[in-house]
């Protein structure tokens, strides 16, 4: 669908291009549009590579253990189904440590790990469980306590303290994440698992 979409913009840009007899400005955009595309992805490799660097350091010193280890109860709050022990716990930890750290393409791989987990010990598997909906609901809003992508594009554009949005993003992160609790529990009301 969204290819339709890419593509409904693409003619509707060269037709109103043609019409207004702007067709250069069309091509000019299209090949700043790529440049510009490039440029960000080499701006970003350093400060991507570090933060990933810090938390492979993170994970090999134990502290995103200890990190497991201080959540542990939170996540037997909200995820109550899951058995003790069960490796979708370790995985959801993971998730929730590399979200919490800002690293949303390292954590990517580790929600797909908890949601093939989960999944395992779903009871119906052609429909999510709860806890794959709540897992969800978590990664699309999670708690951002270092948001390293973001401080890397303020690097990347050469912002004066690219640091400065840490304690605004911990409060807009804790907000739609207890949001997204809200209504995740508010919509089990009207389900059965």
């Amino acid at each position: 669908m969204i290819n339709y979409l890419w593509l409904g913009l693409i003619i509707t840009g060269f037709i109103v291009g043609g019409i207004t007899g702007q067709i250069d400005k069309v091509s000019e955009a299209i090949f700043q549009g790529a440049e510009d595309s490039v440029r960000l992805t080499i701006d970003l490799l350093g400060p991507i590579a570090l933060w990933l660097g810090i938390m492979n350091i993170a994970q090999k010193s134990g502290f995103t253990q200890l990190l497991g280890r201080l959540i542990k109860p939170l996540i037997n709050l909200i995820f109550p189904g899951i058995p003790d022990g069960h490796p979708a716990r370790g995985a959801i930890v993971l998730n929730m440590v590399a979200n919490m750290l800002g690293l949303g393409n390292s954590a990517t791989p580790l929600g797909i790990k908890a949601m093939q987990e989960l999944q395992d010990i779903n009871p119906k598997k052609e429909r999510a469980s709860f806890a794959m909906c709540t897992l969800l609901a978590l990664n699309t809003s999670s708690i951002t306590i270092i948001p390293a992508t973001i401080i890397s594009l303020r690097v990347a554009c050469n912002s004066n303290n690219p640091t400065i949005i840490i304690v605004s993003s911990i409060f807009a992160t804790s907000i739609s994440t207890v949001t997204a609790l809200f209504f995740d529990r508010f919509f089990r009301v009207f389900t059965r698992e």
